[in-house]
């Protein structure tokens, strides 16, 4: 007699329950992963602007409006104040959102220095607790932004 050569419902069954158990203790990880790597984007970014707004300083002899924003690291601005000398090709070939698909905000004079580089953080809404800026950049850690949107 030839018997099915298959898998039985069972044996199905373990299966399933077993790539479930799994995957409940990768998926943890990989998500604290994934906000430890969404962190660091942002710090990187930011210390990127920073040293782009340097060079501009340098060559400008001061910082770009509020209302010139960052744009005025791609191409030379066109609204007062204008710059006599600006860098053939700018300061930074492109602007990139930050890791949860908003712009980075600028503003000059800033409310913590000079000026104020940051991301709206993961709520996307600018002046919440969850901003990283220049000012806490180096204090922001996941259970900073995790203390933050639970309350």
């Amino acid at each position: 007699m030839s018997r099915n050569k298959g898998f039985t419902l069972l044996e199905i069954m373990v299966v399933i329950v077993i790539l479930g158990l799994l995957a409940a203790m990768v998926a943890p990880n990989v998500m604290g992963s994934l906000d430890e790597a969404n962190i660091s984007k942002v710090k990187t970014d930011i210390q990127g602007l920073e040293t782009a707004l340097k060079m501009y300083q340098m060559d400008v002899k001061r910082f770009p409006t509020t209302d010139q924003g960052l744009n005025a690291l791609v191409s030379k601005p066109t609204s007062a104040p204008v710059p006599k000398k600006y860098r053939s090709g700018g300061y930074v070939e492109k602007l990139t959102n930050d890791p949860w698909d908003s712009p980075y905000y600028y503003k000059m004079p800033g409310d913590h220095g000079k000026y104020d580089v940051f991301s709206a953080g993961p709520d996307g809404e600018a002046g919440t607790c969850d901003d990283i800026g220049n000012w806490n950049v180096d204090t922001v850690t996941t259970e900073t932004l995790d203390a933050c949107t639970s309350n």
